[in-house]
């Protein structure tokens, strides 16, 4: 059943994410919500075909989706939607965006895919199925050092506790480089060896829950500040394992 509920999720992903990349690069009106995100016609047209999609495939599935809200269903278990995360870089014509879809039962992710439609990546994992990078199996890097490693961030200004906001400077100070633009890709990143630490200090789970399988099959670790494997904590830190407790460390109160 995993590598079903794995296909679909693949499949759902890059659906969403077809809706969206027709809007990119093309004059938006882009709206503010009352949280201050912006949200633009694209990510409702996105949403609304991805609750199409489900309607079709998984009738008696609820949905979670950051747009339109929550749809009860009968099964138990709930899809988790973010249509394109990383509206901010989306609306200025910067290709490191995402469709997010998460299958969740309770607060066990059952299966996570992510689909980067601008530079046609889709990273997708299930427990015990592995983490799948366009078709091949996806691994963490095995750096150890903080000299060696590269640490990525969103925005740093979403650090609203000093003690966090330092430790996040520090260890940008130790890492070989740090790089923003994080949203999404910086996960794909990680679980693609390509980084060695995203730092997300506010998230929603559509921001993460779709992450927690994937960098863990990739041979990661996905945790809350605190370090809790949680994606429904508000915040996430996904690493290798190499550097797992190192990075952690930073943000310990």
């Amino acid at each position: 059943m995993s590598k079903q509920l794995l296909t679909a999720a693949e499949a759902l992903a890059r659906h969403i994410g077809a809706v969206a990349l027709r809007h990119y690069r093309t004059m938006l009106t882009v709206e503010t919500k009352s949280d201050g995100s912006p949200v633009t016609v694209a990510d409702r047209e996105a949403e609304t075909a991805a609750r199409e999609w489900l309607a079709a495939h998984f009738p008696e599935d609820g949905i979670m989706g950051e747009e339109l809200g929550e749809l009860a269903g009968t099964s138990g278990r709930v899809w988790v939607i973010d249509p394109i995360d990383g509206t901010k870089t989306f609306v200025r014509g910067v290709p490191l965006w995402g469709s997010l879809v998460a299958l969740v039962e309770g607060k066990k992710v059952l299966v996570g895919a992510a689909y980067f439609p601008a530079v046609d990546e889709l990273v997708a994992a299930a427990p015990g199925e592995g983490c799948w990078w366009n078709g091949k199996r996806a691994r963490v890097s095995e750096t150890s050092t903080l000299a060696g490693a590269t640490v990525l961030i969103t925005d740093e200004r979403n650090f609203r506790l000093a003690s966090k906001r330092d430790g996040w400077r520090t260890l940008t100070g130790e890492a070989s480089l740090a790089r923003t633009w994080g949203d999404c890709y910086g996960y794909l990143l990680v679980a693609t060896g390509r980084a060695e630490a995203m730092v997300d200090p506010i998230v929603n789970p559509w921001d993460a829950a779709c992450f927690q399988p994937i960098i863990e099959e990739a041979g990661g670790v996905f945790t809350d500040l605190r370090g809790v494997p949680s994606a429904f904590a508000g915040s996430a830190i996904a690493t290798n394992a190499a550097l797992a407790a190192t990075v952690r460390d930073y943000f310990d109160d």
